[in-house]
């Protein structure tokens, strides 16, 4: 008699912890909250990349600075003050890498604040061209940081129906930022204007101090009860609601963790190839566009056009477009999806990045919409977590590699006619719209399981387990859905390559529930 009650218990018990998880909402504010602040990094990133624009003017007039001479913003000295940024942020991912799985996704990022600091102070009091050249290298570290730690950090805090929107935050900032620099930079002084962008760094240090670390981190490192606790706080959930979700990221990174990956690992699995492949040729077309040339240069390139408007004016009227952008990219970006948006993105781009400077206006804001957030979206949800720190920072050097020859070689190619270097920035994003359209995998709503078993998908496991689940009946389905063994080995597939789906199955029916019609749409998701 005590056994039955105690069993009944039980069951009303578990009973009442699955209706529990089921009807648990989940506070999306928490997240965005976060990854907002996260993103004053961004905002941070976009003072760095805007400040060439207004600040070249400003060292042609020789009581503006504390330099020992004035600086044309044709001349050499300014071509390197422009190109040097990239340098850092093409060195600073690979310490940045290794190091957010040491110390976690949010130490690192949080110490890009410091990078960003100490380069505005040199700039504050820099009597020498070479201390500029310095303090811009030292601006290129802390962005490296950034496009490194950033995405890791948003593609493991964010839940699955948020984390493109979240990612898409990214840019968004970082073209406030710019916009924020166009907007003071040519009515303060040179000094007022290190002054404003200097205290940007320091609010994100101060905000971001306080939010939870990534729980696929706490897990990677043991720390459960830290990982509960930091996914308690960004789902406002209890530890029963977030039970499902730290089993399914815990099963994932013991997936993932089962052995320590190096760079080699990166070319041994068919899916971190493709991942590689789709995120480097994203950063490739982005920054083939121009739009480093664009940012860095853009007060410049109105003053040459002579269009009859104020060139701080036309400035700031590029960094608003960008904002509008890129704020519009969040909404939509869930909706259409990414593939769509960058097709559309890169096709328009390469149709009127020829035309006269005018277009520039529009030239940003489809940059803005596609090409600009949505590679670093996907590049923080393509890797699984255990080569992510491997992968990202590959991609973020290709950026800024390719940042680096675009900006330090535009006034050889300008010297030609700017029509030649928007002619080739066009052709190229021609190409991107090829590569999107035949290349880029769609991720709409997967989560980050579901993107791995995507990559890493077999096509005769696609093609036997649909026809089996078309055509099998009840009885059969309740015989193949209760054994994992047994529904490993009717696929005929590797167990690796369905141990995601595995994880995803258990955390969704029961012991005694069939499986098979969540494998049939499951397979059906993922195409």
């Amino acid at each position: 008699m005590t056994s039955n009650n105690s069993t009944e218990y039980t069951s009303v018990t578990t009973t009442s912890h699955m209706d529990q998880q089921r009807v648990e909402p989940i506070k999306t504010y928490r997240q965005i909250i976060t990854g907002k602040i996260a993103n004053l990094s961004s905002f941070a990133v976009g003072t760095c990349i805007g400040w060439t624009s207004p600040i070249f003017p400003k060292l042609e007039k020789p009581d503006e600075t504390l330099l020992s001479h004035v600086i044309k913003s044709s001349s050499e000295e300014a071509a390197w003050i422009g190109s040097l940024l990239t340098v850092g942020a093409l060195v600073a991912p690979f310490v940045a890498g290794p190091l957010a799985d040491r110390i976690g996704r949010k130490w690192t990022l949080l110490s890009s604040a410091i990078f960003f600091i100490i380069a505005y102070v040199l700039l504050l009091i820099a009597g020498e061209v070479w201390v500029m050249y310095v303090a811009r290298i030292i601006q290129g570290f802390g962005i490296g940081f950034v496009m490194t730690a950033q995405p890791m950090y948003i593609g493991e805090i964010s839940s699955d129906e948020y984390r493109g929107a979240l990612g898409s935050f990214m840019q968004l900032y970082l073209v406030v930022g710019v916009l924020y620099v166009y907007a003071i930079g040519p009515f303060v002084s040179y000094a007022a204007l290190q002054w404003c962008c200097l205290v940007i760094p320091i609010i994100f240090a101060i905000g971001f101090f306080f939010m939870p670390e990534s729980p696929h981190h706490f897990i990677n490192k043991g720390r459960h009860t830290d990982a509960k606790v930091a996914l308690k706080n960004l789902r406002g959930r209890t530890s029963i609601g977030v039970a499902p979700e730290m089993n399914s990221i815990r099963t994932t990174l013991e997936e993932n963790n089962r052995e320590k990956k190096s760079l080699a690992d990166l070319f041994k699995n068919r899916g971190n190839i493709k991942a590689l492949v789709i995120c480097v040729g994203l950063i490739v077309f982005q920054q083939l566009s121009g739009i480093n040339v664009v940012l860095f240069n853009a007060q410049t390139i109105f003053e040459d056009a002579n269009t009859g408007l104020d060139p701080a004016i036309s400035t700031i009227l590029i960094g608003v477009v960008q904002v509008v952008a890129c704020g519009l990219t969040p909404l939509i970006v869930e909706r259409l999806g990414r593939k769509p948006i960058l097709a559309v993105s890169c096709d328009d781009i390469s149709n009127i990045a020829w035309l006269p400077v005018a277009s520039l206006l529009i030239y940003m804001l489809l940059y803005c919409l596609g090409l600009g957030p949505l590679p670093w979206a996907i590049t923080g949800e393509m890797f699984s977590s255990d080569i992510k720190s491997v992968a990202s920072p590959i991609v973020a050097s290709v950026c800024w590699t390719l940042g680096f020859l675009t900006t330090r070689f535009y006034p050889n190619l300008n010297s030609l006619g700017p029509h030649v270097a928007f002619f080739l920035f066009g052709g190229c994003t021609a190409l991107g719209f090829l590569f999107t359209l035949f290349v880029v995998l769609e991720t709409k709503g997967l989560s980050l399981q579901e993107i791995q078993i995507k990559l890493n998908k077999n096509r005769r496991m696609g093609r036997s387990a649909n026809n089996h689940c078309r055509n099998c009946g009840n009885e059969e389905e309740k015989q193949y859905g209760s054994s994992s063994s047994v529904l490993v080995n009717n696929f005929d597939t590797e167990k690796a390559e369905v141990s995601w789906f595995l994880a995803i199955l258990n955390t969704t029916y029961g012991p005694d529930e069939c499986k098979c019609q969540g494998f049939k749409a499951f397979c059906n998701k993922l195409g």
